[in-house]
């Protein structure tokens, strides 16, 4: 008999064999399967990159929306998914942050039905009169407004988070300005020349030369809603929702005021509520452009800058396709309200 022990060979896979891997916590794990990690999801993690290519929007059966990862006394760890907590606080931030936006257009429109409410009083001649007046202002003034600053939606809030230059933000604002103004110079000789274009369109004479009269006293104030929706733009892409909305609620009664003071205590009749209400435009944007400059959202201003006067075509050519998916939407209605117009 050999004076050497016997040699004990290392079962495989117990915990001797230096070759064994190590079990996975996972493997004897207490927690439920279905709030373990596969592999294959921990694998596709830690080796996917983002890059310009990857899509925004990942496959929700490879990964999660949102995860929590929580440790335990034996070392284990398991991940969960809070996807439902993590669409909660997206749908309040959504909300929160459009009620604003809501209001703001709520005030807004609400300075043209006040005007029409007031002068309507005098008979229902001049209700018509106003009625159509600003339906037509709709349809082309403020289609400039309403649709042409969706450029500035597009442009802006990928140059306030991506552009190196901190003034990008002001330059787009001032081309606007220039861009805007210029297409409402257009309209405001459609709106001087309306009573041919009314009657062509088959409207009646009188209603025809009180509504090209009452589009003639607004061209003044046009030109301050049009300035509005652009700063109203400009402030929302640095994420300043009510700026807007803090300045309808003060011009919104001065309006309703400015409009019995023109018409009815100053005697102008029909005339005086266009030129209230213009007024009541300009004072709104001189209110947000006010906000801006004495409250939040001047940094991105930057100044006037020669170069507002570049790329001017692109930016033309985002507005009218805002004027394409705006004016479809008002000019539809023209034609539902027409026949009843006559």
């Amino acid at each position: 008999m050999s004076s050497h022990s016997p040699r004990i060979l290392p079962v495989p896979g117990s915990s001797s064999d230096p070759a064994a891997p190590e079990p996975r916590p996972s493997d004897s794990s207490w927690v439920p399967s279905f709030l373990r990690q596969r592999d294959s999801e921990s694998s596709e993690q830690s080796t996917l990159v983002d890059n310009e290519e990857t899509p925004l929007l990942r496959d929700s059966t490879k990964t999660f929306c949102s995860q929590s990862v929580s440790s335990h006394q034996d070392g284990e760890s398991y991940i969960y998914t809070e996807e439902s907590r993590s669409q909660l606080s997206e749908f309040l931030y959504i909300l929160k942050t459009s009620i604003p936006v809501i209001l703001a257009y709520a005030l807004q429109n609400s300075l043209q039905t006040t005007s029409v409410l007031i002068v309507g009083w005098i008979s229902p001649a001049h209700l018509a009169t106003a009625a159509f007046s600003y339906m037509f202002a709709m349809s082309t003034a403020w289609l400039i407004a309403l649709g042409g600053t969706t450029a500035l939606d597009t442009l802006c809030s990928s140059s306030f988070t991506g552009s190196k230059n901190p003034h990008e933000l002001g330059i787009l604002l001032q081309r606007a300005f220039v861009v805007l103004g210029g297409m409402y110079v257009v309209v405001t000789i459609i709106w001087w020349n309306s009573e041919p274009l009314f009657l062509l369109l088959g409207q009646e004479r009188k209603l025809a030369e009180d509504s090209a009269l009452f589009l003639r006293c607004l061209i003044p104030g046009g030109l301050g809603y049009i300035y509005f929706e652009c700063v109203k733009k400009y402030l929302q892409a640095q994420g300043i929702m009510g700026a807007g909305t803090y300045i309808l609620l003060i011009t919104a009664p001065l309006n309703v005021a400015l409009n019995y003071l023109f018409v009815y205590t100053w005697g102008l009749g029909l005339i005086g509520a266009p030129l209230a209400t213009g007024i009541s435009y300009w004072l709104n944007f001189i209110g947000v452009l006010g906000y801006a400059r004495f409250v939040k959202g001047w940094d991105a201003w930057g100044g006037w800058s020669r170069e507002c006067l570049c790329r001017m075509g692109v930016f033309a050519q985002l507005a009218a396709l805002g004027f394409i998916q705006v004016g479809t939407e008002w000019v539809g209605i023209y034609c539902e309200i027409h026949p009843f117009a006559r």
